[in-house]
């Protein structure tokens, strides 16, 4: 008996260092219930083997598992993004043109909702976010455009997760992002593009410009400006200087309104335009805290920092308009909120507070200048300040996060050589953008013509390309 005990003992003994070994590993319950019986089934002879010659069990593999509490998050986020552009932008919009034009207008935001939500199912989704061919430091065809292997979300099923939540609650998330940036474009044509111009541009910009940008910053290892450092937490350069700079091309190429410059065009009914802009400031905090796809500390800080940006920037403009014009008006304080959320959204999920304010601060009052001085003294006639708000707004905010960026919040410390990354990362958005916007508009241009005539332009295009009016 005093062997048999003794036996046990030494048993014991040389098998506890691989207990404590497996404890330490903490695998996952399943695997740890598994391993704990292992000494038990073990024969006689490999329980007795030294334990300097037992290897210690690997470490079991952790496997991605829903999180409900950021699922549910990622849900609100969605709805809350696609609110920005129905009702939020076509609102926002639609009270800024002139009365003849607003169901147009209102019109194009709608159907490029519809559109670009088939585009993106069918192609859109695997050319931003497909990483096939894709390493880290490695510069290759696939750095700039997704693959099609994801195409019309094959792969894509129930149980699919994207970190911790579904694929496709991500896809629909991202969607919504591709769905508001051509719409935003359309407010620098206004009153004076084909309808059906306007829908064949539309596509063709999301699938050549749109997603190989978004795939150049957001697709991660192996993305052009992912490996370059290019910070861009929820659009800056994909969203709003993308979309900032399209506008502009695309009010060059179209040529101004008529009569701009000699007739009145004022907003026909700022009412809608306030409820608008108030429907986008709700709507963004689905844009910059979702863009953390967590519901967690980044998440709360991007909400906080969008309502800090908005407010300041708000302020800026209309203390900005006040001091230049001597009356504050109420299409410019919505505009000054516009610029903030746009200037943040890069920065949102790098920055604290203090640069949160200066961004705002910076965003309003520059954008004021550029939609008002800027846009008179080039003489280009960006019908609702798209460029001026969007553009303008996204390049300050893009370069301003290189310097404000906190690393315990994002990571990366704020420093001229981040600043200097930033410049580069917005040039080659400029540049990309440009290049590919003009080259879609001038092959329109050539096969079916991008303009409504004089004749429907002073009609209207409610009546002339939709048959209705608002009474």
């Amino acid at each position: 008996m005093k062997k048999l005990f003794a036996s046990l003992g030494l048993m014991f003994a040389l098998l506890s260092p691989n207990l404590v070994l497996a404890e330490d590993a903490a695998p996952a319950p399943e695997a740890a219930a598994v391993e704990s019986a292992a000494p038990a089934m073990a024969a006689p002879a490999e329980a007795a083997a030294p334990a300097a010659e037992a290897p210690a069990p690997a470490p079991a593999a952790e496997v991605p598992k829903l999180d409900s509490g950021a699922t549910a998050w990622m849900l609100t986020s969605t709805a809350l993004v696609l609110l920005m552009t129905i009702p939020g932008l076509a609102l926002f919009y639609g009270g800024m043109v002139r009365k003849k034009n607003v169901l147009g207008t209102m019109m194009q935001s709608f159907a490029i909702t519809a559109m670009i939500t088939v585009l993106w199912m069918v192609a859109g989704y695997s050319i931003a976010f497909d990483t096939t061919g894709m390493a880290k430091g490695v510069t290759n065809f696939y750095s700039f455009f997704g693959s099609l292997s994801k195409a019309f979300l094959a792969g894509m099923g129930k149980d699919s997760l994207t970190g911790v939540i579904p694929e496709s609650v991500f896809m629909t998330f991202q969607m919504t992002f591709a769905i508001i940036t051509p719409a935003l474009i359309t407010g620098a044509f206004a009153d004076r593009m084909k309808f059906s111009a306007m829908m064949w541009f539309t596509g063709l910009w999301s699938l050549l410009v749109y997603a190989p940008i978004a795939h150049m910053v957001w697709s991660g290892d192996g993305g052009f400006m992912w490996d370059m450092g290019v910070l861009d937490f929820a659009g800056g350069t994909v969203v709003h200087i993308n979309a900032g700079v399209a506008g502009l091309v695309a009010a060059l190429v179209l040529g101004p309104r008529l009569g701009y410059g000699k007739e009145p065009m004022a907003p026909h009914n700022l009412t809608l335009t306030v409820i608008g802009a108030a429907m986008l400031w709700v709507g963004w905090f689905g844009f910059n805290a979702g863009s953390a796809v967590a519901a967690d500390g980044r998440a709360g800080m991007a909400m906080a920092v969008t309502q800090i940006a908005t407010g300041a920037a708000a302020l800026g403009w209309m203390f900005a308009e006040w001091m230049s014009k001597g009356k504050p008006s109420v299409l410019g304080i919505a505009s000054g909120a516009v610029a903030g959320l746009v200037a943040i959204t890069p920065a949102s999920g790098f920055v604290g507070p203090t640069g949160g304010l200066v961004i705002g601060l910076v965003a309003g009052a520059v954008c004021f200048w550029s939609a008002t001085s800027l846009k008179r003294m080039l003489k280009y006639d960006d019908s609702l300040d798209a460029f001026g708000v969007h553009g303008i707004g996204g390049i300050v905010g893009a370069i301003l996060t290189g310097y404000f960026a906190v690393e315990s919040i994002g990571g990366t410390a704020g420093s001229m050589a981040q600043v200097v990354t930033q410049i580069e990362g917005v040039l080659i958005t400029i540049a990309y953008t440009a290049i590919g916007t003009y080259i879609i508009l001038k092959v329109l241009d050539l096969v079916m013509g991008l303009r409504v005539t004089e004749e429907q332009e002073r009609e209207g295009l409610d009546i002339a390309l939709h048959g209705e009016r608002v009474e």
